[in-house]
């Protein structure tokens, strides 16, 4: 069931770890995910939510569930969607881009053992699988 909370209550929500984790998820990761790109940009939302990911999930006794690859992969197709086909807001981009609501949504750049490594959930790593 989507939130209904405003896009600055829902972030405020997401930032002071006042969401409950039950609430967050994938649905909403992309939100926050969306909501951050649009308003700062790529670059500053790759540090800006992986800070308040981890510090979400810290606040909520996951702390170990944070993937740096999965997080700015998803980040970077949220900035590629937002300049391809404009910024309508929340509403409009989740419409018109169900894929990234998928599990599967990375699928198409990596292979489930380089998401699976260790590595992948510390450091960024690029795709290492070719796009048929």
């Amino acid at each position: 069931m989507p939130d209904k909370r405003t896009d600055d209550d829902f972030l405020e929500a997401f930032r002071s770890a006042a969401l409950p984790l039950a609430a967050f998820d994938h649905r909403a990761h992309v939100r926050a995910g969306y909501l951050m790109v649009s308003r700062n940009g790529l670059g500053l939302a790759i540090e800006a939510f992986g800070k308040t990911l981890r510090a979400f999930a810290e606040a909520h006794g996951k702390a170990g569930l944070y993937h740096e690859t999965i997080t700015v992969a998803f980040l970077a197709l949220i900035n590629e969607r937002i300049a391809l086909g404009g910024d309508r807001g929340w509403d409009a981009f989740a419409a018109a881009n169900p894929d990234l609501f998928a599990r599967d949504s990375l699928a198409a750049f990596y292979a489930p053992e380089e998401l699976a490594s260790a590595e992948a959930r510390r450091v960024f790593m690029l795709p290492r699988r070719r796009v048929a």
